[in-house]
């Protein structure tokens, strides 16, 4: 099948209590990665492109690792979306270049000026042939991930959201209840150690989550810096001559809480990158005398799948659901 948009992943998702992972990717081992167990999972799934990724990788490329991917994994409804869009520019390089779905990240600018810019994408996006999804954002994330960065994050005010949605027509909307992007997503003292010396991070504010799902009835939310930072790999990157002190993420059964309620699209990047990086960390420690990156690259996109796979299972609670998605 052709990539699709959002539309119909958000409307089953919402109804049946699960959330779709959006899976940030750089490269082709990414993509086959996550591919791979969607296709054995049989996961509907969202590729998303930040920025970052369209500078470092281009944006033919991976608009052709995606199409490819697509045609490995036919039966998989795949969206293909772009990651916290600065501007109304790039939304549109991404519409006109073959994307199903883009977001519009004004959530540091002004009120009125984010309803601005995230209405002029919206027009553009919806007056497209086919039909082209976007995702707003209200609240800021604190933490630095992709060229997103905001050194104090600042909740959604629920009573902003039904005039923002009102008045932009955007598809779903991004909130921040206390996740943040990147490995360090809480800081020391914000956390607890428990008995084994382990932090602990705060609760996510579901109150804030419930109550713009009052005000938003049947709406698709989103959270963005979700990645639950595993610690066998921040462990696996620090034996290895990595330096990661206090790395820590979302509690995967404070997303699994989250999926169950009007959270749609949960993001992951961190933790894919983790498992290639400790991999790869791995590899050359054990074996110094190698140097061809098939040999190394094989083993992260492996841990990649697998990581996935336990995403989709587990967590997000969308294994099995790609039929009901199409």
């Amino acid at each position: 099948m052709p990539l699709v948009n959002s539309l119909k992943m958000f409307e089953q998702a919402y109804k049946n209590g699960y959330a779709i992972g959006a899976f940030n990717v750089n490269n082709m081992e990414i993509v086959q990665g996550i591919t791979e167990a969607c296709k054995e999972e049989n996961a509907p799934v969202i590729l998303q492109v930040s920025k970052g990724a369209r500078a470092y990788a281009n944006h033919t490329y991976l608009v052709k690792l995606v199409e490819a991917a697509v045609i490995e994994c036919p039966n998989i409804p795949i969206v293909l979306h772009l990651d916290h869009g600065p501007d109304f520019e790039t939304c549109k390089a991404c519409i006109d270049g073959g994307f199903t779905s883009v977001m519009i990240d004004g959530s540091a600018l002004p009120f009125e000026e984010n309803i601005a810019v995230t209405k002029k994408v919206v027009e553009y996006a919806h007056a497209h042939k086919p039909y082209v999804t976007v995702e707003g954002e209200l609240g800021t994330l604190a933490g630095i991930e992709d060229e997103v960065s905001h050194a104090v994050g600042s909740y959604t005010r629920p009573e902003e959201v039904e005039e923002f949605v009102r008045r932009t027509g955007v598809d779903s909307l991004a909130i921040a209840i206390g996740t943040s992007h990147g490995a360090y997503k809480f800081k020391p003292e914000q956390c607890t150690r428990n008995a084994d010396g382990v932090l602990v991070p705060p609760p996510l504010r579901f109150d804030i989550l419930k109550e713009v799902a009052k005000r938003l009835p049947n709406f698709p939310i989103v959270l963005h810096g979700s990645s639950s930072v595993p610690q066998n790999y921040v462990a696996m990157v620090n034996a290895h001559g990595g330096k990661m002190p206090d790395a820590v993420g979302v509690p995967e059964e404070q997303l699994r809480e989250a999926a169950k309620l009007p959270v749609c699209k949960i993001n992951i990047d961190s933790d894919l990158r983790l498992a290639m990086t400790g991999t790869i960390r791995e590899f050359f420690d054990e074996h110094p005398e190698k140097f061809d990156p098939r040999e190394y690259l094989k083993p992260a996109r492996a841990n990649i799948k697998e990581l996935v796979r336990h995403k989709l299972r587990d967590v997000l609670g969308c294994a099995g659901k790609a039929d009901e998605c199409r």
